[in-house]
C-alpha cells in the first residue's frame, strides 16, 4: 500500500474515467467521487463508486474523501434499489490479489442480488467459530493497531 494517494495515475483505467478520457456510463459525479455502471453486469444494475483521487484501497483514505465516498455509496445504493428491484444488494471492495482486486484503484461495488445467484459465495466451507477468549484476543490485537 502507498503512503499517500496519487491525484490521478496515468496507467489507471479508473483514473482515465475520472478524467473523462475513457468511456463509462456515468451515474453520478461530484468533486470527490464518481459512480458509473459496471462493465460486467452479473445482475442488472451493478454500479462502481470510486474516489476521484487515486487511492489503492480503503486503508489509504483521508476522512473527507472517505465520508464523501460513503455518502455517494449510500445514494447510489438507494438508486440501484429503486431502479433495479432485487432481493438484496451487496456492497464490496477488495484489497490486493488474494481478495481478487482487479483494478488497483479503490472502488466499491453496489450490486443487486437474487436469492441463490451464487455471486460472492464468501466461504468455501462453514468457517470455524472461535471461543470468546480468542475473539477477545483478536479485538485486543486490532485495538493496538488503531490510529
Amino acid at each position: 500500500m502507498a503512503d499517500t494517494p496519487t491525484p490521478l495515475a496515468d496507467d489507471c483505467p479508473f483514473c482515465a474515467i475520472a478524467r473523462h478520457e475513457a468511456p463509462a456510463s456515468i451515474v453520478h459525479e461530484d468533486a470527490l467521487t464518481m459512480a458509473f455502471v459496471g462493465f460486467r453486469q452479473f445482475n442488472p444494475g451493478h454500479v462502481l463508486v470510486i474516489p476521484r483521487t487515486h487511492f489503492h484501497d480503503v486503508g489509504e483514505l483521508d476522512h473527507a474523501t472517505g465520508a464523501a465516498l460513503m455518502a455517494t455509496v449510500s445514494r447510489i445504493t438507494r438508486a440501484v434499489g429503486r431502479a433495479f428491484p432485487s432481493e438484496g444488494i451487496s456492497l464490496w471492495s477488495s484489497i490486493g490479489p488474494a481478495a481478487w482486486q482487479e483494478v488497483p484503484h479503490l472502488h466499491i461495488h453496489v450490486h443487486p442480488r437474487r436469492t441463490g445467484d451464487g455471486m460472492l459465495d464468501v466461504y468455501p466451507d462453514t468457517p470455524p467459530t472461535p471461543a470468546r477468549d480468542v475473539l477477545d484476543a483478536y479485538a485486543a490485537q486490532l485495538r493496538r493497531h488503531l490510529d
